[in-house]
């Protein structure tokens, strides 16, 4: 590696040499902001006889000895993409108002000096050649036809337009002087001497602000010749970047892609800035047929990927629904999951009705556990092992069975709980992505004529019994009742419905919403075609008889949408040997045969030893979890052990008091592995005994 302290003008004029911009580098992205500030220092700089110069940062570049058969030196830029290019344009404008007045000289200068080698071949004369897009708008800039028009988007012309603006005959100079004096350090490697992509990892880890899937696409490609770089890059890693774009936003998901099929890959999901790390440990890249076999089984999961982030790319219609429901859902972590049982479909190990049996099942299990308030975050630990329990021969019941022996805050929540805490939920105050697919999926249950409620404008959630009533609710509903179903019914599904007409019904009366028919246009329930509406339009009055009338009616309507797995249950309840301990029964008068602890077996045979134990292993873990408000009150933490009857040592300074019923162990336990967000990691056995 060699670095040194270098003009900018100087190394762009380097004669028969060509700044290579490798495919594996991020597009130019520079934006107005960033080429204001570096015309204004340029121009400042210009204008001040004082300042000999004004540093700009650096640029690394490859050097593989490389040379065209005319001679044209290949330098692949590794950072400083972004300054070069920005240069160039500022060179390509004032060569453009050169010509404008007629100063051939400067024409000349710019044109031979700083853009192109002046008798290389077409193809080698661009003195920069950026990626493939960049360059052709390069080329339109260079052509410098006043009767043309650039028909696409792109930051060079954006960006030369902004500089065409601001340069004019009366800042030339100072332009002019000012490019004179931008310095830079000029790093040049070596291929074979030097590792670039150690180098480039260290200019990342300084500020050059790269994603996960940057760094991975870099590593994968930098070391390989140009030739081998382009074959990669267009015949893998850009079906993996296209595919990985969710086209509605435009957004860049290949890192997320990435980490998914890693997950799926390694049973154990990376750190999300720490994709590109796992990527290396799990691929060390050697030879370029090795390379090649990873990247074919890596792109063909992100042609499946690509249809759970725009479902609309799936051409199966069914299918394609289901996609659709599941990523309104967002259950994003089911994803390494759903890659590995689509790829069963794509190879026909499953058929079309399989696959959209699971993709319900998984969407029952999740709207089931967000309805009841379960955590999301034990579904990551859930998906990332499902894959393992699937039985291909009995590929349906094997995933049920799985997901039914599920405990504690990772279970598949019953009917009997589900529909408790539907009743008295508040189903208006959820977000509204998960609000338009709960109604929309009890409104369409097998409606050959669904009605779409996300996006739609004309149709919308109304308060049955309104969030600001008519003053006649007070009068023809007693206070009692009134103010009951203010508080507690306002905001549940059984108060709630689907309208076209809410701004008509507005806070008006129970029948008069009923019947409403303003200038004939029946927006009122009984002319609804709706099946939330049907029942209203049947009934006289709005009370709390008639919500839990409503409720009963949307809660069997529920479990049939939402269906729990009816597969034998004598196969799930009867309890496995080890229990997760907020499942267990009380542990008063009992012993245990051993237990679990983050996966590790404890060979202790009473409650107090597994207190002791397990209380010690949380504070090396954790010791700051002990000391929040909750804990510390109902620890009972202590540094004086002769406060105690019996304590338990914790480290040389703090002390806990061990004297206390083996129910009360187990609570105390609860409450610390909840607060350290550890509620699955702790399994007992009791003994037989």
């Amino acid at each position: 590696m060699k670095a040194s302290e270098t003009s900018l003008n100087r190394f762009l004029a380097q004669t028969d040499t060509q700044f290579i911009i490798p495919v594996y580098q991020r597009n130019y992205d520079w934006n107005l902001l960033q080429c204001k500030e570096l015309f204004e220092d340029i121009i400042k700089v210009g204008s001040d006889e004082k300042q000999a110069s004004h540093f700009v940062g650096s640029i690394v570049y490859i050097h593989d000895n490389v040379y065209s058969v005319a001679g044209i030196r290949e330098l692949s830029i590794i950072d400083g993409q972004q300054r070069l290019s920005t240069v160039t344009l500022i060179y390509i404008a004032l060569y453009s108002l050169a010509k404008e007045t007629g100063n051939q000289a400067l024409v000349n200068r710019i044109q031979e000096t700083y853009l192109i080698n002046k008798f290389a071949q077409e193809e080698e004369k661009l003195k920069l050649r950026p990626t493939e897009r960049n360059d052709k708008a390069l080329k339109f800039l260079l052509k410098n036809d006043p009767h043309d028009e650039y028909r696409e988007y792109s930051r060079l012309i954006e960006n030369y337009n902004y500089f065409k603006g601001r340069i004019n005959s009366d800042n030339t100079d100072s332009v002019i002087q000012g490019l004179n004096k931008l310095i830079f350090v000029e790093i040049s490697l070596e291929r074979d001497k030097d590792d670039p992509q150690k180098i480039f990892e260290s200019l990342n880890s300084t500020g050059l602000e790269l994603s996960q899937s940057d760094l991975i696409r870099n590593y994968i490609l930098m070391g390989l010749k140009h030739k081998d770089q382009t074959n990669i890059y267009e015949n893998y890693w850009r079906h993996i970047e296209v595919s990985a774009t969710q086209e509605e936003t435009n957004a860049n998901k290949v890192s997320d892609f990435i980490r998914d099929f890693l997950t799926l890959e390694n049973r154990d999901i990376p750190n999300k800035g720490k994709v590109y790390q796992e990527f290396k440990k799990k691929y060390p890249i050697t030879e370029i047929e090795n390379l090649e076999k990873i990247l074919t089984k890596i792109k063909k999961y992100s042609i499946y990927y690509n249809k759970f982030i725009n479902p609309h790319n799936e051409t199966d219609l069914d299918i394609r629904s289901q996609l659709a429901l599941i990523s309104r859902l967002e259950i994003n972590v089911a994803y390494p999951f759903l890659l590995e049982v689509y790829n069963d479909y794509a190879s026909n190990v499953i058929n079309k009705s399989t696959l959209i049996e699971i993709l319900e099942l998984l969407q029952s299990f999740t709207w089931r556990r967000f309805v009841i308030g379960l955590p999301t975050n034990s579904l990551n630990k859930i998906f990332m092992r499902l894959y393992e329990d699937v039985d291909s021969s009995d590929y349906v019941s094997s995933l049920q069975r799985t997901l039914l022996r599920k405990k504690s805050s990772q279970r598949f929540p019953r009917d009997r709980e589900v529909i408790a805490t539907l009743k008295d939920r508040d189903m208006y105050g959820i977000q509204t992505k998960n609000r338009a697919y709960f109604f929309e999926k009890l409104e369409n249950y097998e409606n050959r004529e669904p009605v779409k409620i996300e996006g739609n404008p004309d149709i919308t959630v109304e308060h049955i019994f309104p969030q600001n009533p008519d003053p006649k609710w007070k009068i023809e509903l007693k206070d009692e009742q009134y103010n009951l179903i203010k508080e507690k019914y306002l905001n549940t599904v059984a108060n709630l419905t689907l309208s076209g007409n809410n701004g008509k019904l507005s806070n008006k009366f129970f029948t008069d919403k009923r019947d409403l028919n303003i200038d004939g246009k029946e927006q009122g329930y009984k002319f609804s075609r709706l099946w939330l509406n049907k029942h209203l339009a049947t009934l006289n009055k709005w009370d709390i008889e008639e919500i839990e009338k409503r409720f009963e009616l949307i809660g069997e309507r529920f479990l049939k949408i939402w269906t729990f797995p009816s597969i034998l249950l004598a196969e799930t309840t009867n309890e496995t040997e080890e229990i997760n301990i907020f499942d267990a029964e009380d542990p008063t008068y009992k012993k245990l045969e051993y237990a679990i602890f983050f996966n590790q077996k404890l060979d202790v045979k009473t409650v107090s030893d597994l207190y002791a134990t397990v209380m010690i292993s949380l504070f090396e873990l954790n010791p700051e979890a002990f000391f929040t408000e909750e804990v510390e009150r109902k620890l009972t933490l202590t540094k004086h052990a002769e406060d105690c009857r019996e304590v338990i040592e914790l480290n040389d300074t703090y002390f806990i008091e061990k004297h206390m019923s083996s129910k009360d162990k187990f609570d105390r336990l609860k409450v610390l592995l909840n607060a350290m967000d550890l509620e699955d990691e702790l399994l007992i056995k009791y003994s037989v005994e």
